[in-house]
């Protein structure tokens, strides 16, 4: 069975994600999706052991852990840098990076009789983060470790390619030509673009010049001595200067005795989205509204033939300058052909008509006029006198028909947008301290329809915070980021946390807002996470910091965009509510008070397999 995914599909799938952000009458229509840009995962990399069956000894922080009869000759060992109820962190992984700890291993202290079997292992560094894994344990995961959410909206996405620019690339240019294809076993004999590729989805066939404005390459001196094309001269612009090639209607041609280059005027990018969307691999193309592409489409020609190809210069044909009407199901195509000792030696679209879906060019003896007119003649018009041609004459030429709806009408389908970049600025502690300055994060990713915390409403606010938070008076002294604390209750059980950020009240450093966040990987007590409690004499005390302060029963309402009941407060998204759609593990990324991120994060829609059974 033969089938292929096009690249119209992921052009669509790309155009599917963006529209369905404004799809729906309201912002809470079951039809729209509400997207959010997440930031999460602000404590550091380290690689993660599952323990069980521990024997009565504890591994503790700082031991060296092994496997094998010493831990000279270990197949495996490590340092612990924390230790939870049921796995091991650990870093300095021996004697390789990349050894690996065998599921039901003997795992041993070197510094005490603490043992235990060895169950599942992730190897993880701050330079070499965890690959993301699709199961729902995962997504738990992350849910836990978000920090804060970034909502997602036509301000901040764009469709984007591959950016050429004429500054930086070499002025080489695959053409535009509709019949690009791969060779295969199969008998088929492909055509390939300049470049070599048998789409023109992977060629560089446009460009960005320096005034941001993008052409399309229509011609890019293709002819049989320079079968792959030339180089170009003069830069595409919609402003020549004189000398350096002309621009009427929409297409700017290079100067006589250049390549010949000609190139189509798409659409010119605005100075916000060249400061939001301009990255060094990726250019965005612009809005359907913009008016520099609704003046293109709006000149858009179906089925037009702006360029024709000399494939053979042919022999035997009559000198001078003659005109041939471009033959198929469109009309009104007129090319000009100018002949030298008895060869073509140029041909120009005189008149691109419209409607082709298949065309030629007849080198024949002139006959008929109008729209009956077929060969050769020696006006424009195609009025007699005909021309008419030896026995011996002969020569090729080929149009070249624009995409469907015309060059410019549709941008996405014609320069291949199948990508998508979202740019989202964080702005120092924006909303309300949903992203905290204090410390760093480790994770991104995008959330599809959230909802609001303890509901199953749709969020839909431009901000959402992702951890949990604690008023905190007298704590004595600063928590630290990433520092473990805990509560002790009087029945023996402990709520444990790690801090996400200590933001201190305004002219008192011993009271503030301490935002934190609980896993299972991290702070179990008895195998299950405890929730931290308010009330008089209950230190929340942190075990690096040595801070120790109190909850504070009497905050209640809002504060700093938080709503606090007896001095707590839940994060805003609902825990697991919605689907995570895209994440990706990086090295840390530090925030500072006075900084702001600039996030550009493009999506690929790629490949989708079908299986058929019957």
């Amino acid at each position: 069975m033969s089938a292929i995914i096009s690249d119209k599909f992921r052009i669509f799938n790309a155009h599917q994600f963006l529209e369905s952000i404004t799809e729906g009458s309201s912002d809470t229509d079951s039809n729209r999706s509400r997207m959010y840009f997440f930031v999460g995962r602000s404590e550091r990399w380290d690689s993660v052991l599952e323990i069980y069956n521990k024997n009565a000894t504890s591994f503790q922080k700082d031991d060296q852990v092994f496997i094998g009869t010493d831990l000279a000759t270990a197949t495996f060992k490590a340092t612990v840098r924390s230790v939870s109820q049921n796995s091991l962190f650990l870093y300095e992984i021996g004697p390789n990076p990349y050894s690996t700890p065998q599921p039901g291993s003997l795992l041993k202290s070197a510094s005490s009789a603490a043992t235990a079997l060895t169950g599942t292992y992730r190897y993880s560094t701050e330079d070499i983060p965890p690959a993301p894994i699709d199961n729902q344990k995962e997504k738990y995961s992350i849910y836990r470790e978000i920090i804060g959410a970034k909502r997602i909206n036509t301000e901040n996405t764009r469709t984007v390619i591959k950016r050429y620019s004429w500054e930086t690339t070499t002025k080489q240019f695959s053409m535009w030509k509709p019949d690009y294809s791969e060779t295969a076993s199969s008998g088929l004999v492909g055509k390939n673009t300049t470049f070599g590729e048998s789409s023109l989805a992977d060629s560089k066939f446009y460009v960005l010049n320096s005034k941001f404005e993008v052409f399309k390459c229509l011609y890019n001196g293709q002819k049989p001595d320079f079968p792959t094309g030339q180089l170009a001269i003069d830069e595409p612009t919609t402003t020549p200067q004189p000398g350096k090639g002309s621009y009427v209607n929409g297409i700017f041609k290079e100067e006589p005795g250049n390549a010949g280059y000609i190139w189509k005027y798409m659409f010119t990018i605005p100075t916000n989205d060249v400061l939001k969307f301009l990255a060094t691999d990726f250019f965005p193309i612009v809005l359907p509204n913009d008016i520099t592409r609704v003046s293109v489409a709006n000149a858009a020609v179906d089925g037009s033939v702006e360029v024709a190809l000399i494939k053979s210069y042919g022999e035997s044909l009559p000198n001078g300058t003659f005109y041939a009407p471009i033959i198929g199901d469109g009309d009104g195509g007129v090319v000009k052909i100018v002949n030298t000792s008895s060869t073509i030696n140029s041909v120009e679209v005189v008149s691109p008509g419209q409607g082709y879906t298949y065309a030629s060019i007849p080198l024949a003896n002139g006959t008929g006029a109008g729209e009956s007119a077929y060969g050769l003649f020696t006006n424009q018009a195609l009025t007699s006198p005909y021309t008419q041609l030896g026995s011996s004459a002969k020569g090729e030429l080929e149009p070249i028909i624009s995409p469907q709806g015309g060059h410019g009408s549709n941008p996405e389908h014609e320069l291949y947008g199948k990508r998508v970049m979202i740019s989202i600025r964080l702005t120092y502690a924006e909303g309300g301290g949903d992203f905290p300055i204090s410390n760093d994060f480790r994770r991104i990713g995008i959330i599809k329809d959230p909802y609001i915390f303890g509901t199953s409403n749709f969020a839909t606010t431009e901000t959402l915070s992702g951890t949990k938070a604690l008023k905190i008076n007298n704590a004595g002294t600063p928590y630290l980021s990433d520092e473990i604390i805990k509560q002790e209750h009087d029945d023996g059980t402990i709520t444990y946390g790690t801090v996400v950020a200590w933001i201190p009240d305004a002219g008192n450093s011993q009271n503030g807002i301490l935002k934190y966040y609980q896993s299972s990987e991290n702070h179990l007590n008895n195998g299950k996470i405890r929730e931290f409690v308010s009330g008089t004499g209950v230190a929340v005390q942190g075990l690096e910091s040595l801070a120790s302060g109190q909850i504070d029963v009497a905050q209640d309402g809002s504060l700093s965009g938080i709503v606090f009941a007896d001095g707590l407060a839940n994060q805003e998204i609902h825990p697991n509510s919605g689907d995570i759609i895209y994440v990706e593990n990086r090295r840390l990324i530090s925030r500072a008070p006075d900084q702001i991120e600039d996030i550009k994060l493009v999506i690929e829609f790629w490949y989708l397999s079908f299986l058929l059974y019957s």
